[in-house]
């Protein structure tokens, strides 16, 4: 089966500014994609949101990938995220993800926990923030 993976959603989502969100969101997640950050569920209208809160405050930024483990329809990674704002100031997030996929290859489904690994205090919750 053929999906998508963290690194190609996140480079859509944040920072190919030639595509919206919406048009990121239908490549990369299911009609009934939900979501879960330190705890916090959102459904995907929540996560489209949340999205373009965020484009509006990123001006670049790059997605690594640590570890990465597909079996079937599930999907595990340790990701970093660093990010410059527009402002200039600079955030790096190590993100870690158990995720299922929707049959077509997108993502279904993504529990998620945060850990900031640089920036400010008020950055702590740009994993979900709106």
């Amino acid at each position: 089966m053929m999906h998508t993976g963290i690194e190609a959603a996140m480079n859509d989502l944040l920072f190919a500014r030639d595509i919206t969100v919406q048009e990121a969101a239908d490549r990369h997640f299911a009609p009934e994609y939900r979501q879960r950050t330190d705890g916090e569920w959102i459904d995907r209208a929540g996560f489209v949101e949340h999205i373009t809160h965020l484009r509006t405050l990123v001006a670049d930024g790059e997605v690594q990938v640590q570890e990465e483990l597909c079996d079937g329809s599930k999907y595990a990674d340790r990701h970093t995220v660093d990010i410059t704002k527009k402002d200039g100031s600079t955030v790096c997030m190590e993100v870690y993800v158990f995720a299922d996929f929707a049959p077509d290859g997108r993502f279904r489904r993504i529990e998620e926990t945060t850990l900031m690994l640089q920036g400010a205090e008020t950055d702590r919750n740009m994993g979900s923030a709106r």
